[in-house]
């Protein structure tokens, strides 16, 4: 075989001195075939060994037989089949160069995003036991963390949520998008309940979404099953949380897991990514410009409920009874709570306000509302020991107290539209 240096020396003579094939061929001492080879290849040569052939060779018309009839058999089942009785590696690689032969391919092309186009979204579990007081501990599975991708800037986006119903995911999502700052013009979803769903390419939204994108103004996408490469970078982005965010981190509450989440992705948004080229900070302006602007009134979210309040003056939200002041009780009252408080109005006027307690089936008390209760016990059972005596002249004049005197003597103002009734 020809050296590389002696093919370099030929083609130095042949262009630079302009020697004929002759003389190269007896300068070198190399025919002058080789001289002509040299000449006419623009590669150095390089030594290839014969192929020896392999033991595979005499089952391949066996193989492609089999795999005309089921071209995604099992390469250990065609093997079982034509016979095969040797080692099992290089009868599978024959089988892998095969398949493509009678399997067309599934490619999975490459996706890009334009600025403002795309925000993809999902819930991530993180695998930890996080304490929501009272005793009680969540498992992974109770522990929703909603989370939101931009496509063009990688914008990520996070927080965890008490639960995944409507109205705590929709309460959340309007939290992210507000935070970011513009609504990207396609919210893309995998199959959550409170969404929707993909049924045979008929994307099927639920009430709470259809109204929630129509405030947006927005699109949303519910992906078909099975097509994770059309979420990748959500996808990857849970994975980066579990493997960057979660290790060596203890937290005191859902609180706590919050503040310092967001500690964490501030510092993230800033981190170059090789898939970019450069940080999120460095596009999220090109993003955002691009996107919808916010909506000039928020989307409705939370839990809201309107009823009369019992006489034992507690409404209950997610399985925990939260009291009301009592001086309402019997009239109408409007319940509102978000991811963070539980609220409760009448007539426009704040009857309770307590934090939203994570822990389940625990009864939460306001201690101005129960020494309110105690005071109208009392007023009750002077009013009921007055009626019991007897009326010496029936013709007396009985005088009738307005509910507001009551409200004033509980410290409740709810104005001139509350004195609807009264009592004796």
């Amino acid at each position: 075989m020809l050296s590389v240096e002696d093919w370099a020396e030929i083609r130095r003579l042949r262009r630079a001195e302009r020697l004929p094939i002759k003389t190269i061929a007896r300068t070198l001492g190399v025919s002058r075939n080789t001289v002509r080879a040299a000449i006419a290849s623009d590669a150095p040569p390089k030594y290839q060994r014969k192929p020896s052939g392999s033991a595979v060779d005499a089952f391949e018309d066996a193989i492609r037989e089999q795999l005309a009839l089921v071209p995604t058999m099992p390469a250990t089942v065609i093997a079982e089949r034509v016979g095969w009785t040797r080692g099992i590696t290089v009868f599978k690689e024959r089988v892998a160069e095969l398949r493509p032969a009678y399997v067309p391919p599934d490619p999975a092309s490459r996706t890009t995003y334009v600025a403002g186009e795309i925000g993809q979204n999902d819930l991530w579990f993180p695998p930890i036991q996080l304490p929501v007081g009272f005793g009680q501990v969540r498992q992974p599975a109770q522990l929703p963390v909603l989370t939101m991708v931009t496509g063009y800037s990688r914008w990520l986006s996070a927080r965890l949520i008490p639960t995944r119903r409507a109205e705590d995911l929709f309460d959340g999502w309007w939290r992210l998008i507000d935070a970011l700052g513009a609504v990207p013009r396609t919210l893309v979803w995998d199959g959550e309940g409170a969404i929707g769903r993909n049924r045979g390419g008929r994307i099927e939204l639920t009430g709470d979404c259809q109204g929630f994108r129509g405030v947006l103004g927005t699109k949303v996408i519910v992906l078909r099953p099975r097509e994770p490469e059309h979420k990748g970078i959500i996808e990857r982005a849970h994975d980066y949380l579990e493997r960057s965010f979660l290790p060596g981190r203890v937290f005191e509450g859902p609180a706590d897991f919050n503040t310092q989440l967001q500690a964490w992705l501030a510092t993230v948004n800033t981190r170059r990514r090789r898939a970019l080229g450069c940080a999120p900070t460095d596009r999220i302006g090109a993003d955002l410009a691009a996107m919808l602007p916010l909506p000039p009134l928020a989307p409705t979210t939370g839990w809201r409920a309107s009823t009369r309040l019992a006489r034992d003056h507690y409404v209950r939200l997610d399985s925990n009874d939260y009291s009301v002041h009592p001086g309402v009780i019997g009239r109408r009252i409007e319940v509102i709570a978000d991811l963070d408080r539980v609220k409760v109005l009448c007539e426009g006027k704040t009857v309770a306000d307590h934090e939203r307690v994570w822990a389940w089936h625990q009864t939460i008390t306001d201690p101005d509302h129960l020494d309110a209760a105690k005071v109208l016990h009392q007023v009750r059972g002077r009013t009921r020991a007055g009626t019991l005596r007897p009326v010496r002249n029936a013709q007396a004049e009985v005088e009738l107290r307005a509910l507001s005197d009551y409200d004033t003597a509980l410290g409740i103002d709810l104005g001139a539209g509350s004195e609807g009734g009264c009592a004796s």
